[in-house]
């Protein structure tokens, strides 16, 4: 039988109710039901008498023994359920409770399509990039952690810039006072990276993104880089303005003047189910609610057809010319017509 793990937000009423329909939905289509104690109370608690039966991780079972993760509510709620599976590794699927929820594979309403496919394997299994972050601070290393989305180095006080240097590769790109520095994933390049200005890219892309945030600067433009380089951020000591490192909203650091943060791509990536094939110009279109109104799409292979009459590639009166004149060498590209006396 397969187990399957349910997380939810236990501070929303929705997502507490819809993981009581799913533990139901789940014990019914014979799967064993896994979920964390404290998730397990809240849902006890909202219902007046325990669900069974559900197994609690780290008592009746260990993480190496669940199959897949179902995580209800939105894009955060997906990062917290990719904190605890990350080593497993376990592929998370997704319930978006929330408004955009880019990480979410299917919306509340679908909750019993999602089972379904669940219990019955119907799902690939996508690989999501991750981070490795280091904080240095004279050749001593501060702090070491990771992220899906991004690490962003930011000011830690609202009325004062940090002055940073950006680099790529252990060579420097500008120095600029800003509010902040993101460093992104192809995931994350939805997410906080979106918002500062940078660049949407498609998951299955092998990038890394850095975007300054309101940089005082003339060049301070979004960088796509090899994800093999080395992005780095460095905290200039000529003003004593704190910044902090925040990895995915979640994990925090402070950073005095004169450290510097380190990203990498790490090896150990993060795991998402999907139930269905929709590509990912769709996924953004339905997201962001963009207008495609005009759009024809490409001919079909059926209806395609030659044109019935050539098409003329020079026009009459045209003529190929050499770049200079050969009696006007001073006027470049002068088309003229050839003279008959010659």
């Amino acid at each position: 039988m397969r187990r399957i793990l349910v997380f939810t937000h236990t501070g929303r009423q929705e997502a507490i109710a819809a993981a009581i329909e799913t533990c139901s939905l789940l014990i019914s289509a014979g799967a064993i039901t896994v979920m964390r104690r404290k998730d397990h109370e809240a849902m006890t608690e909202a219902v007046g008498t325990a669900i069974s039966p559900i197994e609690i991780l780290g008592e009746d079972c260990q993480i190496d023994d669940v199959d897949l993760g179902v995580v209800l509510g939105g894009d955060g709620s997906v990062l917290r359920a990719a904190e605890l599976v990350r080593e497993a590794p376990l592929p998370l699927v997704g319930v978006n409770l929330g408004h955009v929820g880019f990480l979410a594979e299917a919306e509340r309403s679908e909750l019993a399509a999602t089972v379904d496919a669940v219990v019955n394997q119907t799902y690939t299994v996508e690989e999501r990039m991750t981070i490795e972050v280091k904080v240095w601070l004279d050749n001593v290393c501060l702090a070491e952690t990771w992220a899906l989305n991004e690490a962003a180095v930011e000011k830690a006080n609202r009325e004062r810039m940090i002055e940073v240097v950006i680099e790529v590769d252990g060579r420097p790109i500008s120095t600029f006072g800003c509010d902040g520095v993101v460093m992104a994933t192809p995931t994350g390049s939805t997410a906080y990276s979106f918002s500062a200005g940078g660049p949407v890219v498609w998951p299955d892309v092998a990038a890394l993104i850095m975007v300054p945030i309101s940089a005082h600067a003339l060049f301070a433009k979004p960088l796509v880089v090899s994800p093999d380089s080395v992005m780095a951020v460095e905290i200039l000591t000529r003003t004593d303005a704190g910044a902090v490192l925040w990895c995915d909203g979640r994990r925090t650091i402070e950073l005095p003047p004169g450290a510097r943060v380190e990203v990498t791509r790490s090896s150990h990536p993060v795991y998402l189910a999907r139930l269905n094939t929709t590509p990912f110009s769709e996924r953004l279109v339905n997201k962001f609610e963009l207008p495609i109104t005009g759009w024809r799409g490409p001919a079909k292979e059926d209806a395609r057809r030659p044109a019935t009459t050539a098409l003329p590639v020079i026009g009459p009166g045209l003529q190929s010319i050499e770049p200079h004149h050969r009696d006007e060498p001073g006027i470049p590209m002068v088309a003229r017509p050839e003279d008959s006396s010659e």
